[in-house]
């Protein structure tokens, strides 16, 4: 024991303290050693937080381990106080959080914060720390019946791997319908009959209620975990969860590091939503931390979706997962009948149909799908269907997204920062998307033209339009801050942005996708991996059989992978193109974001693997590098391509060039991101 006064003596018993640091410089990404005092010795166990003085600052930081001695030469300090002893910090989400810190080259201290909520001390205090025997069962909850697994070949055999401890992964490409969520809780449900742990993962909250219900009606224990709970109920469920009071969480993005104990199971639906990318470094995504921690623990995995991504099909090219599709004969049975609608051509000689932005098809399929008609695209295949609500899926929310001068159509743009100008509502000033500076005397710079008309119309718009074509049909609008999660079986046109879509009781008699061209025409390497995902999600939400008429060209391949309902062969090809082209995912890609010097100085000295392809760097997309202001900052991208088996050496070149510039202090700040979403 040191010498000294009492409150300066340092543990006997393992005295130094190795402390993760809450700081996200990329040169402080280790450990520090800090001497525990003696009278911390009970309560600074491995996993709690502390906090420690840090170049003459506190900050908060995560005990990792105890040792004997100090490989640190000098003088070390004292932690100043165990902030609480709870261990929220398992080996198991440590170990987790350091690979995927490695694997987006980011750092500890990031990951950390997207893996543990805050604390809430009431909630701490509150939280039982071991279950109630009184309330346990006797006997382990009894492994729930198969359903509606019957319907996938590969069903039963995936249910025995999870009720045998096996590791099984399956590439999921759910069948249409809302059979969806039980099916995920069967899959929850046997793991926790065989004594193991899950971890569900949804986009959203409406997902998640849906995913709630489901493990309720099959009899599983569970906690949903979102951020809509509040800090305290928050803290106090994944206290549940860490202390081993709950073996299944349900949850949206965040809940893919909850601290399951013996965990068996891993599950995402709907892999390609860009909810489950994380917005905040090191910019993990669900799917590649689900499956590095499936991978890791030796747990069974279910990711999948209506929509199959290029991601999730290079994970079965590799055999880390097996396809998991539908019987052929029960997808015949249940997808609806989807129609491309005719071409523009077409369209500009109907011109009521043009009043509606809707060919003639779309028009009759929604009349008979309202009053009860035949219940698919092809007239008088079955007749009495009754009435029902229309799904209309409108790519865009808002009024009109987008304007363009009348005349020479070039698009109006912001006289003050050349953003591109909106119209919020009817009757409404446009104004600017960029900067929000209204354009009430807007002239065109080309022409001179003062007049505007739509290049983009939105749902709002789009709600009117169908008003004024179907008269006395409730018109419900949802999207944006106004999100349904239902709506009754009623007669009724749904319009919805996508994502938005509400789930209707007894499902759609029709629905009617708009505007194919913009989503297909994004300037995205996933644009038409996207499109078909986002129609596949809404096309199943109608009726067996119901008819689904989409506005896009029929020849494109994601237009006949939704006629076919063939989302498998579609990723495959998509696969096939990207290795061709070297995109992702069959190669490694870093995006380096930031000023144009800066980027260059970065990408010039970070030390690159000799076989990294840098592309660029080039301007960045529009509005990148604004700030609240409002004033413009150049800004430009590089990528940077390698193949996949060289990715970590990658990984580890960016980080070791992010810490020499903290350690610089450097003042330009650069973005890095691994398998960024988005590379066009």
């Amino acid at each position: 024991m040191a010498k000294g006064s009492k409150d300066q003596a340092v543990s006997e018993r393992l005295p130094v303290a190795r402390v993760a640091v809450d700081i996200s410089l990329a040169h402080l990404d280790r450990p520090f050693d800090y001497l525990v005092p003696a009278s911390m010795d009970d309560t600074a166990v491995p996993g709690c937080r502390v906090r420690v003085r840090f170049a003459g600052q506190l900050v908060d930081g995560y005990l990792l381990e105890r040792t004997q001695t100090s490989e640190h030469q000098g003088r070390l300090a004292r932690l100043e106080r165990v902030i609480s002893p709870e261990p929220v910090l398992t080996p198991a989400i440590f170990d987790l959080s350091r690979a995927v810190a490695d694997r987006y080259a980011g750092t500890l201290a990031d990951v950390l914060r997207l893996a543990i909520p805050p604390r809430h001390a009431t909630a701490e205090r509150e939280t039982p720390a071991q279950p109630d025997p009184a309330r346990q069962d006797p006997e382990p909850p009894r492994r729930p019946e198969p359903g509606s697994w019957a319907r996938y070949p590969a069903g039963a055999a995936f249910l025995a791997g999870l009720a045998g401890g096996r590791p099984v992964r399956a590439a999921w490409s759910a069948l249409p319908g809302p059979q969806w969520p039980a099916e995920i809780a069967i899959a929850a449900g046997t793991t926790a009959a065989a004594g193991r742990g899950a971890v569900i993962v949804v986009p959203d909250a409406r997902d998640l209620e849906r995913v709630g219900a489901a493990l309720a009606g099959v009899g599983v224990g569970h906690v949903c975990l979102s951020a809509d709970l509040g800090p305290a109920e928050r803290y106090r469920r994944w206290l549940a969860v860490r202390r081993g009071l709950v073996r299944v969480v349900a949850g949206t993005r965040a809940a893919m590091f909850a601290p399951v104990a013996d965990l068996g199971l891993v599950v995402l639906w709907d892999d390609g939503d860009d909810l489950h990318a994380e917005p905040h470094a090191p910019y993990p995504n669900a799917r590649e931390v689900l499956a590095l921690r499936a991978h890791r623990t030796g747990a069974a995995a279910l990711i999948g979706g209506f929509a199959r991504t290029a991601e999730l099909t290079q994970l079965v090219a590799a055999g880390w997962a097996k396809p998991l599709t539908g019987h052929p004969d029960a997808l015949r049975r249940i997808a609806p009948q989807v129609r491309a609608a005719p071409d523009e051509a077409e369209l500009a000689r109907d011109a009521a149909a043009m009043t509606a932005r809707l060919p003639s098809l779309a028009l009759r399929t929604a009349r008979l799908a309202l009053s009860g008609g035949p219940s698919s695209a092809r007239a008088g295949e079955v007749h009495g269907a009754p009435g029902g609500p229309v799904l209309v899926q409108v790519p865009r929310r808002g009024y009109l997204a987008a304007i363009a001068c009348d005349r020479c159509r070039a698009q109006a743009r912001c006289a003050t920062c050349g953003g591109p100008l909106e119209v919020g509502g009817s009757n409404e000033v446009p104004g600017c998307r960029w900067c929000g500076a209204l354009a009430a005397d807007w002239t065109c710079a080309r022409c001179g033209s003062g007049r505007l008309r739509a290049l983009v119309t939105g749902a709002a718009r789009t709600a009117e339009e169908l008003g004024r074509a179907f008269p006395g049909v409730p018109v419900r609008t949802s999207g944006g801050q106004h999100v349904l999660a239902t709506v009754p079986a009623e007669p009724a046109l749904v319009i919805a942005t996508p994502g938005a879509e509400p789930v209707a009781q007894d499902g759609y008699a029709a629905a009617l996708l708009l505007d194919g061209w913009a989503l297909l025409g994004r300037p995205s390497l996933r644009a038409a991996e996207e499109a078909l995902r986002r129609w596949l999600n809404a096309a199943a939400l109608v009726r067996p059989g119901g008819p689904v008429v989409v506005l896009a060209e029929a020849s494109f391949p994601a237009v006949q992978a939704l006629v076919r309902w063939d989302p498998v062969n579609f990723s495959e090809r998509e696969l096939a193109e990207r290795t061709e082209l070297g995109f992702p995912p069959a190669v490694r890609m870093a995006s380096v974001t930031g000023a144009s010097d800066a980027v260059a100085v970065f990408v010039g000295s970070a030390g690159l693997p000799a076989q990294a392809e840098v592309l660029g760097p080039v301007p960045a997309e529009p509005g990148a590098g604004r700030d609240p202001g409002g004033r413009k900052e150049p800004q430009e991208r590089a990528l940077i391509r390698i193949s996949r088996g060289d990715g970590r050496a990658l990984a580890r070149a960016l980080h070791a060039a992010q810490a020499t510039r903290s350690a610089r202090k450097d003042g330009a700040a650069v973005r890095v991101q691994l398998d960024p979403a988005e590379v066009a």
